[in-house]
């Protein structure tokens, strides 16, 4: 891919947001943006790329918060839920698709993965269904108020009694 290729691909994305912003769980408007079908291909590569730039920008926040911390669940919430705030569509646009396409569960789970492993609440060695589990219970309690600081109560605590009823 050329960077001709690269800035038409990234103006496309930024137009299917543009038009989610709506509505984010309503259906992608990938066949009403000029060009979308030559560059993509399909929805689901689209959405792909979409979750791609999310990983990036996650990842930036990430190494932000993790330089000083000592405390690795604090500093996966504050990366976490500043993405969240400063790309609110994005998160929506893949969290209402991530059903749709067995590709995009799947990098979604590598996601959840990496984000139980970077806070601690899971060794890499375990096995990875259960790392998706730790992860999804993770993410879950992300979701809960993406707008406020981090709690300040332990969440390690909270996540332990969210996986107990499933012990």
């Amino acid at each position: 891919m050329g960077w001709n290729d690269f800035y038409q691909r990234r103006d496309i994305a930024d137009a299917v947001l543009r038009r989610a912003a709506r509505d984010p769980r309503a259906p992608l408007p990938f066949a009403e943006i000029p060009g979308a079908v030559e560059a993509f291909g399909t929805e689901e590569q689209l959405l792909l790329a979409l979750h791609y730039r999310w990983s990036q920008l996650l990842g930036g926040h990430l190494r932000t918060e993790f330089e000083d911390a000592t405390d690795h669940v604090d500093a996966v919430t504050r990366a976490w839920r500043e993405t969240v705030r400063k790309h609110r569509t994005l998160r929506a646009v893949l969290d209402a698709n991530v059903d749709r396409y067995p590709a995009l569960r799947q990098v979604h789970e590598a996601e959840q993965r990496m984000l139980a492993v970077a806070a601690g609440l899971a060794e890499p060695g375990e096995p990875v269904e259960e790392i998706t589990k730790v992860g999804a219970a993770f993410t879950g309690l992300l979701r809960h108020g993406p707008d406020i600081e981090a709690p300040r109560r332990n969440p390690i605590g909270q996540l332990l009694r969210m996986l107990a009823p499933s012990a």
